[in-house]
């Protein structure tokens, strides 16, 4: 038996699978497919519980956590599960495809997450919906009526972390891709990357100095065409060294590009505004529509920058960039079809832009992949000059 209490004190009962243990955190839902071994260890799902809307999950197991020639996951998104436990309708223990060597059970288990199986996991979306994501307690083995009467006082918090240090590199790291020859060096902030970012950047023939999330630029040694911000976790607000850096990488004209929390960071560096949304986007397949009136963001060629068109986007986070903030010369890029919310921000003078969604998709459609190739675009035309 295990329970997840709400902090409303809704409990939600079934059964538990990994680790036996107790977990707290802010609970979220994810709308994808599949997918669960790169969700779990996406590092933006640091410190939250996070809820699978599809039915059945753990069916074609876990892949080995072998790394790749740079020394980084070559399955996974991050080293480790960064959720604090999973719910979901129905966990699969036998599993079939031929690159798993783990049910997802038993990887769990091994990592010390719990999970619970047996939820009724749309009435608990539903719930999520409506009131909002909410801080949570997994309980396992255990029959406890509330978070503040089971002797272990409120349920903790993880937003009041500074998650993204949690997740950052502690050192810069240099990836050369293969041969040893390379088109473009770019510095990027790590703030919870994405391996399959690193992936994207390599096999393009991009030199990565992957940095810490409080890397000093302006006294790095480090050579570099242009700059990047990752993806992470928590409120953008908390990474006021990274804004920092990124007020002044825009500031020099440095090409500047951002993915999701990269797309706050950009937007409170040019002293915008951010705000958390009420249940956020987690799935692999949220619509964004491209303002074809707005200026181009890299310069690339072949792109559908002029068509308006919608593309199917890769999504994980919880804060937006406000529009109605955004200082003079800055445009919405993307914004999403479902609720008009910013996916995307671009400068006048096609410098520096972000996405809110993942051009990396991981898992996900690859719609917008050609985002990496404008920005080297960008970068080869600066280089010129």
């Amino acid at each position: 038996m295990a329970t997840l209490i709400l902090a409303d004190g809704t409990q939600f009962h079934g059964q538990s699978f990994g680790a036996l243990t107790d977990s707290d955190g802010e609970v979220v839902f994810n709308t994808g497919m599949v997918g669960y071994p790169e969700s779990m260890t996406d590092p933006s799902y640091r410190g939250q519980i996070l809820v699978f809307t599809y039915p059945l999950i753990g069916n074609y197991g876990v892949p080995s956590e072998e790394k790749n020639a740079w020394g980084f996951s070559k399955n996974f998104e991050s080293e480790a599960i960064h959720v604090r436990g999973i719910i979901v309708a129905q966990a699969s223990e036998d599993y079939s495809h031929f690159a798993a060597v783990s049910s997802l059970g038993k990887w769990m288990e091994h990592h010390g997450i719990p999970g619970i199986t047996g939820v009724d996991t749309r009435a608990l979306t539903k719930k999520l919906r409506e009131t909002g994501v909410m801080l949570g307690r997994i309980v396992s083995n255990a029959l406890t009526p509330s978070p503040s009467s089971d002797g272990r006082g409120e349920i903790e918090d993880p937003n009041k972390k500074n998650l993204v240090a949690e997740v950052s590199c502690t050192e810069p790291i240099t990836y050369e891709p293969e041969g040893g020859i390379w088109e473009a060096t770019i510095v990027a902030f790590d703030c919870g990357m994405k391996r399959n970012i690193l992936r994207s950047f390599l096999k393009r023939g991009i030199r990565v100095h992957r940095v810490p999330w409080n890397y000093d630029l302006q006294k790095s040694q480090l050579p570099y065409d242009g700059v990047f911000i990752s993806n992470g976790p928590g409120d953008p607000k908390a990474c006021v060294e990274t804004i920092a850096q990124i007020r002044w990488s825009i500031q020099q004209g440095i090409p500047t590009f951002g993915i999701c929390l990269g797309n706050q960071l950009m937007a409170l560096a040019v002293g915008g505004d951010t705000y958390k949304l009420k249940y956020g986007h987690r799935g692999a397949n949220q619509p964004c529509l491209l303002h074809p009136l707005a200026p181009s963001s890299t310069g690339g060629g072949g792109t559908p920058r002029e068509s308006g068109r919608c593309i199917i986007t890769s999504q994980n986070h919880g804060f937006a960039v406000d529009e109605r903030k955004l200082p003079s010369g800055w445009h919405v890029w993307f914004t999403n079809a479902n609720d008009g919310t910013v996916e995307g921000i671009t400068h006048e003078s096609g410098k520096f832009c972000a996405v809110q969604f993942h051009p990396e998709a991981t898992p996900g459609p690859e719609d917008a992949n050609y985002l990496f190739d404008e920005f080297i675009a960008l970068m080869r035309k600066e280089k010129k000059n």
